[in-house]
């Protein structure tokens, strides 16, 4: 077991033929993932019978033998199906422990509680045919009390485990993924241009679409009704309290757009933020533009949306960062997923046809982006892609699908086509 909680510690990588106990937190509840109660001690207060409990992660081939881990007041009975191989196909899995004609590596067992003791609930063994991403879901079938028994883990064993890699660790979002824009070092870019094309749209997803050293530009999922086109700038120095920074460190608006809203943000360092709400959609190419103006030690960032139904560069707003004194450097794109509730599904956006433009005049295409991604992309989620499509790079994170991961550092080189902004009307700001 001393092992076996080692292994789970890197990310769940087994390297023998062991125990592999998945925690109930890292899992998702379907079809509405902000319903479960979710906590660091697993799932409890589950009574809704069309609500299922998914865990995901990559098998190998081989024997798979499920155990549930699971605790019930004293007396009372539960009915839960498990439904294993629902995630890429039933030929996946060899072996019905339901009805002929059930999904294969279904079953239904009968819990009986114990109060405060856990309950280890066996499942029949399946066999996996072959090596990829699979689901393992837990459903309600019946209960003689108010709830389902609360969920603490699921242990799997067998040749299938050898190998395996599931996220055990309570954060629940993709990996974060980025593409990163080389420039020469002595190159004074007073302006930076990109595009992006979404082509999905899950709750908590930005797709961060200009980014720089010292803020970030582009347009997020914030709820089921609203949309946003998002530009912040950092404050200097460190700290995650807006009401700490001190004057002498602090970003300060110089001008916004109408229908803009900004203010001080936090938790994530701090900083100026503003953002506009807009129903922006999917498959439809959107444009951004940050400026940058030395202002003595400090330097004023301008943030431009185009709309693309008025057909016309709005300003989102203008910060004055202190203590900085330089033009655009550590360019940058990235897809995130900022809430883990539904962390299982997949963040697919194209980024493209990048130009700076230089303090002398010239605009240059940025046809290069080197591939990283956050500590989560190491060893507890490695379902992400980044690839060069025609003249755009493809970057994708979540949804367990079976595209190999690309490599932390891979060089991806688009077509250098698209023509230079030839409508980029760089409108003046009273500074």
């Amino acid at each position: 077991m001393l092992s076996c909680l080692f292994l789970c510690a890197i990310g769940g990588v087994t390297q023998q033929n062991s125990e592999l106990v998945i925690p109930a937190f890292t899992a998702y509840g379907v079809p509405n993932r902000d319903r479960l109660q979710v906590s660091s001690t697993g799932i409890e207060g589950w009574s809704n019978p069309d609500e299922s409990i998914q865990w995901h992660g990559y098998l190998n081939k081989g024997s798979l033998k499920p155990v549930l881990n699971v605790r019930l007041p004293i007396g009372q009975t539960a009915q839960l199906r498990l439904i294993i191989g629902t995630q890429s196909g039933v030929d996946r899995m060899i072996g019905l422990g339901g009805p002929v004609g059930e999904v294969a590596g279904s079953a239904i067992v009968t819990v009986v509680g114990k109060g405060d003791e856990l309950v280890a609930v066996p499942f029949p063994a399946v066999t996996v045919r072959r090596a990829g991403y699979e689901t393992i879901n837990l459903q309600g079938v019946s209960t003689s009390g108010a709830t389902y028994p609360s969920i603490e883990s699921i242990s799997l064993s067998g040749d299938s485990t050898v190998g395996a890699q599931f996220n055990l660790k309570e954060r629940r979002n993709t990996a974060s993924v980025h593409l990163g824009y080389p420039i020469d070092k002595d190159e004074e870019v007073a302006w930076f241009y990109n595009e992006v094309t979404p082509r999905k749209e899950p709750l908590y997803t930005y797709y961060e679409v200009c980014g720089f050293s010292r803020g970030y530009f582009g347009i997020q999922v914030n709820s089921r009704t609203e949309r946003r086109v998002i530009f912040s700038v950092w404050d200097s120095g460190s700290g995650n309290d807006p009401s700490q920074v001190t004057a002498d460190n602090r970003t300060s608006l110089i001008a916004k757009g109408d229908g803009v809203i900004a203010s001080a943000f936090g938790n994530e360092g701090t900083g100026g933020h503003s953002h506009m709400v807009y129903p922006w959609v999917l498959n439809k190419t959107y444009r951004f533009l940050v400026g940058a103006k030395v202002d003595g030690k400090a330097t004023i960032y301008s943030g431009y949306f185009f709309d693309p139904e008025q057909k016309k560069w709005e300003l989102i707003a203008s910060f004055r960062a202190p203590k900085d004194g330089k033009l655009l450097r550590g360019l940058y794109s990235f897809d995130e997923n900022f809430g883990g509730s539904n962390g299982d599904l997949e963040r697919l956006a194209e980024f493209g046809n990048g130009w700076i433009g230089t303090s002398d005049g010239l605009w240059k295409r940025l046809v290069q982006a080197r591939f990283t991604h956050d500590g989560t992309g190491k060893a507890d989620r490695l379902d992400y892609a980044a690839k060069a499509i025609g003249d755009r790079f493809s970057l994708r994170t979540g949804g367990y699908l079976d595209e190999p991961k690309t490599e932390y550092g891979t060089i991806l080189v688009r077509d250098s086509k698209g023509d230079q902004p030839k409508d980029l009307v760089l409108p003046p700001v009273n500074y």
